[in-house]
């Protein structure tokens, strides 16, 4: 059985692939939608691999005939009996711990299998909470006009952008709705969150908004906010970030199959 370690795990590691990116909507809480094609055709192509290399292994699985006993006897050399048993003892050993390869190697089933049964949540509050204070210095500008019509939706990342960065001051006397997840300060400050990426879930960075005139729910619950922003500092300023929104309702919600805001 150990010989067919490398195909079970290149099968465990497609299977993984593909039950995320194929038959569920759950690759969407490590990489962005359009990335699906490539995970796909991963998984299919470790899949075939797999198979490819239990076929190999069974191959080599099969004893060869050894047509050379004969012609020893046959010619009368007597290369000596324990010689030549020590040597057969010898050759068989390395060869047996060659094709079981290093138990510890087995190992790797671990994190396929728990891709595989237990898929990792997405990223919550407690890696909102570990990006770094400082914020790149964007500049102060102008954005595009609101859409007409109360509430507006709007994603988290472009209610910061145009709250802390817009000069004309767009979101004054707009109501809002934003969804997130709650994240906390030790002072009873709240948030609704959101993680915003490029690529993948290793490159997320924090969209946020204080919120007021509500009760928090519970950290990570996921809940869409419907208020008015409420400006604080100067465009650009430190005091604009995080930006702030006066809350008139709240509602808890499930968590989206998508949980991020593209960047």
């Amino acid at each position: 059985m150990r010989r067919y370690g490398p195909a079970v795990l290149l099968a465990l590691v497609g299977a993984a692939i593909l039950r995320v990116s194929l038959f569920s909507e759950l690759y969407l809480r490590y990489v962005q939608a359009g990335l699906r094609p490539y995970l796909v055709v991963s998984g299919v192509a470790l899949v075939l691999l797999a198979v490819s290399a239990a076929v190999v292994a069974r191959g080599a699985a099969v004893p060869e005939t050894d047509e050379g006993d004969g012609e020893d006897g046959e010619d009368g050399e007597d290369d000596g009996d324990v010689d030549y048993a020590g040597h057969g003892h010898s050759h068989g050993h390395s060869r047996g711990h060659g094709a079981a390869g290093p138990r510890v190697a087995w190992f790797l089933t671990l994190p396929a299998l728990a891709l595989l049964l237990f898929p990792p949540p997405a990223l919550g509050s407690y890696s909102a909470e570990r990006e770094a204070a400082q914020r790149a210095a964007r500049g102060v500008g102008t954005f595009p006009a609101l859409p007409s019509g109360n509430p507006v939706d709007l994603a988290l990342g472009e209610f910061g952008s145009r709250a802390v960065y817009d000069s004309r001051r767009s979101l004054k006397g707009r109501t809002v709705r934003l969804t997130g997840f709650v994240t906390r300060e030790g002072d009873g400050t709240w948030y609704v969150t959101r993680l915003l990426v490029s690529c993948c879930a290793a490159d997320a960075t924090t969209a946020k908004a204080e919120v007021r005139g509500v009760e928090a729910p519970p950290v990570d619950t996921w809940v869409t906010v419907t208020g008015t922003w409420h400006p604080e500092g100067e465009p650009g300023s430190t005091e604009a970030w995080p930006p702030v929104v006066d809350a008139t309702s709240l509602r808890r919600v499930r968590q989206p199959d998508n949980p991020y805001e593209k960047r």
